[in-house]
């Protein structure tokens, strides 16, 4: 599906928003697990391991492609970055498209 130029001049404007808020969240999560009562290495390294996992996810970054946008997107809604009512502003055939694949990732599990 050919995303339309609107649809991504308004993912373009959303993701460092959405990227921002899902970073400020792990953030939190480090500051938890940092502050257990676990040994000092232990967490060091479950923080390291972490972080690397976490630098992969597209909610802290996103070759912006317009080719991949719905994919993205849809990705980003599996893992919890962005919320599916977040979709608000872009059009109803893009959101058609997430639907669907967001409920064929459902049966594939």
């Amino acid at each position: 599906m050919e995303c339309s130029k609107n649809d991504w001049k308004a993912f373009c404007k959303k993701v460092p928003k959405w990227q921002e808020r899902y970073i400020d969240r792990l953030t939190k999560e480090y500051i938890e697990l940092l502050s257990s009562s676990k040994p000092a290495s232990e967490r060091f390294w479950e923080l390291s391991a972490r972080m690397s996992e976490d630098r992969r996810n597209p909610g802290v970054c996103l070759t912006m492609r317009k080719s991949m946008m719905l994919y993205d997107l849809v990705q980003m809604i599996q893992l919890g970055v962005v919320d599916r009512s977040e979709l608000d502003g872009f059009s109803d055939e893009l959101i058609q498209n997430v639907d669907i694949l967001l409920k064929r990732s459902e049966m594939e599990w």
